[in-house]
């Protein structure tokens, strides 16, 4: 079934990233497009979610720790990547907090002796000198206090990969695998809520995106990490986090040859070339 398919999963949650990201283009900064849709998802899909979660749930110790170190990583993710975004633009930030792949395997060495094959780091290895690449193209900005920031978010990234690696065998439905999202995504909204207060003195962003924009971002954002816990069952942690970056070469080519951003358009190719071929040596070396 194409519901188990850990490839498809991760080719639909890529393109639900991909897309609530293109609508984060049309809305404007002071709205924190983030914080909206976590707001959303909670209303959209939280109840029904937590209700799986609850009631389908395998619950043991190792659900409860892992569900309570997700939500404690996402939450330092969104705050850390927040952060970063006050030095510099996405394009240097994103790419250097996605690489948190080569961590997820040192982890997974390091706690839980079962390690990739030196083939698979290699091409997990070439990916990220891809993202590397890609971060480089964009000098504008802080980058010295953009790197921190952005290293904060990609370690935040790699222990909430373990942990959700380690519970998606006690989440046997896909609700209840978004409901254990939505734990996490609840702890970070109270989180972005409080950064969001202390920088404008406002529990509320001063600024509301349209409500389709908001209601797509609630359905995606979500949904599509959802996706990539489910294709964690039959996929590493570190293969299924390496493939959602084929969302970041996306958006690259749509950059380019779309919007016609043309700024360091080589250097962004090369980048988005050596994180594809990555990918497929880790494809084809699995």
């Amino acid at each position: 079934m194409m519901f188990d398919n850990a490839y498809l999963l991760i080719g639909l949650s890529v393109l639900m990233h991909v897309a609530w990201n293109l609508l984060a283009r049309h809305v404007e900064p002071r709205a924190n497009y983030l914080w909206w849709g976590l707001l959303a998802h909670l209303m959209l899909l939280g109840p029904y979610a937590l209700w799986h979660l609850w009631a389908e749930a395998l619950w043991n110790r190792t659900l409860i720790v892992a569900l309570l170190v997700s939500a404690a990583a996402n939450t330092v993710y969104f705050i850390a990547l927040r952060r970063a975004y006050h030095y510099a633009s996405v394009a240097l930030v994103y790419p250097l907090a996605r690489s948190s792949p080569l961590l997820i395997v040192l982890w997974s060495w390091l706690w839980f002796d079962n390690g990739v094959t030196p083939a698979e780091a290699g091409a997990i290895l070439v990916s990220v000198v891809g993202l590397w690449l890609l971060a480089a193209s964009s000098g504008k900005g802080d980058a010295r206090h953009a790197v921190v920031w952005a290293g904060v978010a990609a370690l935040a990234t790699s222990v909430y990969s373990i942990s959700d690696k380690l519970a998606v065998a006690s989440l046997p439905g896909f609700a209840s695998q978004i409901g254990f999202i939505t734990v996490g995504y609840t702890v970070s909204f109270v989180g972005l809520s409080l950064v969001q207060w202390r920088e404008s003195g406002s529990w509320i962003p001063a600024v509301r995106p349209k409500w389709r924009y908001i209601v797509a971002g609630g359905l995606f954002i979500g949904v599509a990490y959802a996706l990539v816990v489910r294709a964690m069952r039959e996929l590493p942690a570190a293969h299924a986090v390496s493939f959602t970056n084929a969302g970041i070469v996306l958006a690259v080519l749509m950059s380019i040859f779309v919007f016609h951003e043309n700024q360091h358009w080589r250097q962004r190719l090369m980048g988005a070339a050596v994180v594809s071929a990555g990918l497929v040596l880790l494809g084809w070396v699995r």
